[in-house]
């Protein structure tokens, strides 16, 4: 018999509840093999999402080790998101503080390094400590196997300003870095997570799993927060359907594109561009998202967290 072996990956995040929920699916998933929780400031401070990280991972399992990375953005002053409240991660009880240790970017490296061709980076935050371990390791972007990035907006609003998706928008000189960067890269944005709503009703189907207790009293303020932002009466679980492409890669349908990101617009910084003429030569650098079955996700997804 075939000796099934767990995909090796790296987290990289700024917990968020939509961030918390990708870390648990995964986790509770069993198909993955979790070497580093890398944190990077975003949805909160970067003591704020690193101590969130620390908690997620205590809901689950408590060894799965944790480094932080950048207070801020490569050239930028930090923008912080609006819909997670003052903690980042609202509706959890937060009682352990975790130390920043400072070492994200050189674990991520050292990693990638140890398991060249083998390693995944899921990258649910701003893509600061990615676009630093490139810039220390050229050689990262073939060592990876893949990064498997939440971000953008092709041809919907942004969440962010007119045209730039949060994560995108908070760092777009790091994104670039990223993007050019010539490694694999699975790109989850905001036109097909949009169409993925989650509701109470949907986390009420939870109550088999021992989570049911603090992911409902997350997706509470998480769902008071969108509403309050985005005009939305549910969770957008951005993140975990980044997370879910490890999964169930069947659920999605991915397209080759040419995506460029905008740095210096005044009213697009963080704009994904995408190359959409039909003619002349394209650079395709990113394998685009564009469908994810929800059925699927929806059905695994609260299977996986009621196991």
């Amino acid at each position: 018999m075939k000796k099934y072996i767990k995909k090796q990956i790296i987290i990289d995040t700024d917990p968020g509840h939509d961030d918390a929920l990708a870390i648990l699916l995964l986790q509770k998933s069993g198909v993955v093999d979790i070497k580093a929780i890398a944190t990077v400031a975003g949805n909160s401070t970067l003591k704020n999402v690193t101590d969130n990280a620390r908690y997620i991972i205590d809901l689950v399992d408590g060894g799965i080790p944790i480094y932080s990375g950048s207070e801020k953005p490569l050239s930028r002053d930090l923008i912080l998101a609006n819909v997670h409240g003052e903690s980042g991660l609202d509706g959890a009880t937060i009682a352990k503080e975790e130390p920043l240790n400072g070492l994200a970017v050189d674990k991520i490296i050292e990693i990638i390094k140890t398991n060249p061709g083998r390693t995944s980076i899921v990258v649910i935050g701003p893509e600061t400590n990615i676009a630093k371990a490139i810039i220390k390791e050229p050689n990262l972007p073939k060592l990876v196997k893949e990064f498997i990035i939440m971000g953008g907006a092709i041809d919907c609003p942004g969440n962010k300003n007119r045209t730039a998706e949060f994560n995108i928008f908070v760092d777009p000189e790091a994104a670039e870095i990223v993007f050019n960067s010539g490694a694999k890269i699975i790109l989850v944005p905001l036109d097909v997570c949009n169409k993925i709503v989650l509701t109470m009703k949907d986390f009420e189907c939870l109550k088999k799993g021992n989570l049911y207790r603090p992911i409902i009293s997350m997706m509470k303020k998480f769902i008071e927060g969108i509403n309050n932002f985005e005009k939305i009466k549910g969770a957008l679980v951005y993140d975990a359907l980044a997370g879910y492409y490890l999964i169930n890669p069947s659920a999605y349908s991915l397209i080759k594109a040419d995506i460029r990101i905008e740095t210096k617009g005044e009213y697009t910084r963080g704009m994904t561009v995408m190359e959409k003429r039909t003619y002349g030569d394209k650079n395709c650098n990113i394998n685009l998202v564009t469908k994810i079955n929800k059925k699927m996700f929806t059905r695994d997804f609260i299977k996986i967290l009621n196991s």
